[in-house]
């Protein structure tokens, strides 16, 4: 049998890939901080802990050796130089990067964002050769592009397949950009703002979709990088509509807004951006025969119900403190009434 070894085991993305590893055939050990199981996997699938920083920790999971090494939580230089000096003992890897590796070409990306002007105008739809940025330790885009140069070059020993994953949607999730929608809703809110007309695109990925492609890499292993998006792109407003009929809520009033957010904290939701994001999947079609396996509308139902519980009896920012760390106060309804004509 197969064996896979699977690194952030437990997170929202290493659920769903467990189980489809699983349900292919694999003997999978899934690997995590706290060593525990999801009631999804199946009863063949063995749960261990890990401490992704302990070498020798790793290398005992790794045994005599494995078929494929799943690394959902390779974020810097070092995590990748863990995993290409177990060449020989793994036959190949799927790891998980970022479309945020990208850069425009005139030195803009997503580190720029926040200057003037510097939010990224990349071609539609982003190709895996676009430009990245440089490799280095200052940022979280720089650092996967570290952990991509360093496994692309250890290619001809340990092939790996490096998967630019767009915005990840689903369970589990710690920053779930539907958040600002879903407690919208919970909190009958009868109207909101969207800012740049409410047309911005930022590629979301579901956690199914990135299961899909991780198990297709692992049957079919490579050297390389492949775009990790879903098969559409929904404005924000069709993102906002989407969760409204999810949540069987009648759609608030929307003011659409030309241009940036009109004030702080007001417009200014974590899909709005100033220029499209979109990835072409074009080459995951072509090279590991990748068809889509859910929609964005069909998939948006258990991440409502999983954020929803999250909030029950909570103060959001206690629920999910690393999205209130990363975008501020997204719900100042009094700076919206403030506003809004």
């Amino acid at each position: 049998m197969r064996r896979a070894v699977v690194i952030g085991a437990t997170g929202q993305i290493g659920r769903p890939a467990v189980a489809a590893l699983a349900r292919d055939g694999w003997e999978v050990t899934a690997a995590s901080r706290g060593g525990t199981r999801d009631e999804t996997w199946p009863e063949g699938v063995r749960a261990v802990r890990l401490d992704r920083e302990d070498d020798r920790a790793l290398e005992a999971v790794i045994g005599e050796g494995c078929d494929v090494l799943v690394d959902m939580v390779a974020f810097r230089e070092h995590h990748a130089r863990q995993v290409t000096r177990l060449a020989g003992r793994v036959g190949s890897a799927v790891v998980i990067s970022s479309v945020a590796v990208y850069e425009e070409g005139r030195g803009r990306g997503f580190d720029t964002q926040s200057e003037t002007d510097g939010f990224p105008h990349y071609p539609l739809p982003i190709p895996e050769t676009q430009a990245t940025v440089s490799p280095g330790d200052t940022t979280y885009s720089t650092r996967k592009a570290a952990v991509e140069r360093e496994l692309l070059a250890a290619g001809d020993r340990l092939p790996a397949t490096l998967l630019r994953s767009g915005a990840v949607h689903g369970p589990h999730c710690r920053t779930p950009r539907e958040l600002y929608f879903v407690k919208r809703n919970l909190d009958g809110r009868r109207s909101r703002v969207l800012a740049y007309g409410g047309e911005s695109r930022f590629h979301p990925v579901s956690v199914h979709t990135l299961a899909e492609l991780i198990r297709l890499a692992a049957a079919r292993p490579g050297s390389r990088v492949l775009n990790a998006c879903d098969d559409e792109a929904p404005t924000v407003a069709e993102i906002a509509g989407a969760i409204d009929t999810a949540m069987g809520v009648a759609p608030p009033r929307t003011v659409l807004v030309e241009g940036p957010p009109p004030a702080p904290t007001v417009g200014d939701s974590p899909w709005s951006v100033p220029a499209p994001v979109v990835c072409d999947m074009s080459a995951a079609r072509r090279e590991l025969d990748y068809r889509p396996v859910t929609r964005y509308a069909e998939s948006l139902p258990e991440t409502v119900e999983w954020i929803t519980a999250q909030l029950s009896g909570r103060d959001w920012r206690e629920a999910y403190p690393k999205m209130y760390a990363n975008y501020g106060d997204l719900f100042d309804y009094a700076a919206e009434e403030e506003w809004t004509p």
